[in-house]
């Protein structure tokens, strides 16, 4: 069997990440590793960590400073020991999600594996739905970041996150392992993730404006052709999530 390790970042969330590690302790699949790398938290984040550490074996975890979320996700890829790797700082719909995920991934054999999500504010109501279904870099598309499940072979092939983006650095790594295609990503048409609104890339007109340029930036680091032009697609697709 697959082994999924899920990486968890913190910094002074201890509500969210309560709420992320509930929702991981639903899940029905057994081979769960789960890879926490907090900021040095001064909120009681490291503490609540420390004690759900203590009585959960499936906890490998740190607490240091960090120059920002990408290098935090660096540390806990470095530390994770699956098979399949994904980024979970949110919420599961589903207690069988990760089953899932793993499913399809042995079925189909495929590097990846990505699904839909929703985006939901504080009071629980859906801002936004992430329904990209199948498509190219070339014409704007992308998968939900939350919901890619990749092998860890990718990683290794393809490196990790680039630290010198602010916002936009799992976009980047996304145009970097889908752009030519040799990568085989599979899409589960199921809403899986419940996303927490206002994170890094989500978080307000300058957020968005930032996440434009470096998305744009990207492109043209990884030689993608009509750079420009594809980051309007994207930004269109986005928009069209809202309606």
């Amino acid at each position: 069997m697959l082994i999924v390790s899920l990486i968890v970042t913190t910094f002074n969330s201890r509500e969210n990440f309560c709420k992320t590690y509930q929702s991981i302790c639903t899940q029905t699949y057994p081979y769960i590793e789960i890879v926490v790398v907090d900021g040095e938290s001064i909120d009681g984040t490291r503490e609540e960590i420390e004690r759900c550490a203590k009585t959960d074996r499936r906890i490998r975890w740190i607490s240091e400073k960090d120059t920002g979320i990408y290098n935090a996700l660096n540390k806990g890829i470095k530390m994770s020991t699956g098979d399949v790797l994904a980024i979970c700082n949110d919420e599961f719909t589903s207690k069988y999600a990760v089953e899932k995920y793993v499913l399809v991934l042995e079925k189909s054999r495929a590097d990846g594996v990505h699904s839909d999500l929703v985006y939901k504010g504080e009071k629980g109501q859906i801002v936004r739905t992430w329904r990209m279904g199948k498509g190219t870099i070339r014409n704007g598309w992308m998968p939900g970041h939350p919901t890619l499940y990749l092998r860890r072979e990718v990683y290794e092939k393809f490196g990790l996150y680039k630290e010198n983006y602010r916002c936009a650095a799992d976009y980047e790594f996304m145009v970097r392992v889908l752009k030519d295609n040799s990568v085989n990503l599979t899409y589960l048409p199921e809403t899986l993730i419940s996303m927490f609104y206002g994170g890094t890339s989500s978080n307000g007109v300058k957020a968005y404006w930032i996440s434009f340029k470096e998305g744009w930036r990207a492109l043209r680091e990884n030689k993608v052709k009509w750079a420009f032009v594809i980051t309007c697609l994207r930004t269109i697709r986005v928009l069209k999530q809202f309606v």
